[in-house]
């Protein structure tokens, strides 16, 4: 095959990722060949049967390093970001990653003349008090800034099998004998399917979206954090009260935990910070069809798949008697 009639070529930062393993398939199902560009190409080597042999191929990148992402990008005629942190450790912080990192992801498309679409996320603000919603709010800003045409999606919880939601809350049901509701267990949250979230990305690698707008990903359902929670008791087969904990005390429970080195915090004063308002699609983003059902996708109900991966958490596993909890 010639250089010319090579099906073309898109870049996936964060393509190893919860989300950007799924965009990878999803492009690759679509014919593109795909350059994922990861900070460890030496951990990412599950994702080459994704693809036919050369189909897939992985580099260094690092966005807090210009150089890297020019370099990653090079070439291409499409450009995915779909790396995001939900805490700050060392030099990996909110600002360095996901706004700088945004932004330098930006201006390497524009350079490369590529097409770019952007994952955020749904509470992306830059009057946040939620210094992660902040610096997603300042990326989108400069994003658009430099890349008018730019398809941004902004999901509410995204779960699937290697979620850090529902696996995280089931890991937690299974060790501890109550579990957290934080503000009482009110906020709301439209949890979205990561391959819905992956369908969406290839429609705007696709052009199928308009681009230059922000859409809004959700399910469809909308869920309480209780609510969450009680999925997670029913589908583990665990009887564990929930305990209500006041924004003011899982705020220092959550400064705390992020003063301990070498462990992932269950929880952050920020992460607290944005349970403080609902994570749903607005009316606006509905109104405009700015959303899955717009796009021309059927959003994937929530229990039609959490059972799937949530059953490890079971007592024994996929021979728990549904009925007893243990």
């Amino acid at each position: 095959m010639s250089v010319s009639n090579l099906p073309p070529l898109v870049t996936v930062f964060g393509g190893s990722g919860f989300v950007g393993r799924h965009v990878v398939r999803s492009l690759v199902k679509r014919g593109y060949r795909i350059r994922v560009a990861v900070r460890r190409p030496d951990l990412a080597g599950f994702l080459l049967p994704y693809g036919y042999v050369g189909q897939i191929a992985l580099v260094q990148a690092n966005l807090r390093y210009r150089y890297s992402v020019d370099r990653a990008v090079e070439g291409a005629s499409f450009v995915v970001n779909c790396v995001g942190i939900l805490f700050e450790s060392g030099r990996n912080s909110f600002n360095a990653v996901q706004d700088f990192g945004g932004r330098a992801v930006a201006e390497a498309a524009r350079a490369a003349g590529a097409k770019l679409v952007h994952v955020s996320a749904i509470g992306a603000d830059r009057d946040s008090d939620s210094s992660y919603a902040q610096s997603k709010g300042r990326a989108e800003a400069a994003i658009l800034d430099t890349v008018p045409d730019a398809v941004i999606l902004r999901p509410s919880i995204v779960f699937g099998p290697e979620d850090s939601f529902f696996n995280k809350f089931a890991g937690m049901a299974k060790m501890f004998p109550a579990l957290p509701l934080i503000g009482g267990g009110k906020t709301k949250f439209q949890p979205v399917y990561v391959e819905d979230v992956a369908k969406a990305v290839a429609l705007g690698v696709d052009g199928v979206i308009p681009g230059g707008r922000i859409y809004e990903l959700g399910g469809p359902e909308v869920l309480t954090f209780r609510e969450c929670m009680e999925i997670v008791l029913r589908t583990t087969a665990r009887k564990r009260p929930l305990i209500s904990l006041p924004f003011p005390i899982a705020s220092m429970i959550g400064s705390v935990a992020s003063l301990i080195p070498l462990i992932k915090p269950p929880i952050t004063s920020d992460q607290v910070a944005l349970l403080k308002k609902d994570n749903v699609v607005s009316e606006e983003a509905i109104r405009d069809g700015r959303t899955l059902e717009g796009m021309g996708i059927r959003p994937t109900h929530l229990t039609s798949v959490v059972p799937s991966y949530l059953v490890q958490y079971r007592p024994q596993g996929q021979f728990t008697n549904s009925g007893k909890a243990a």
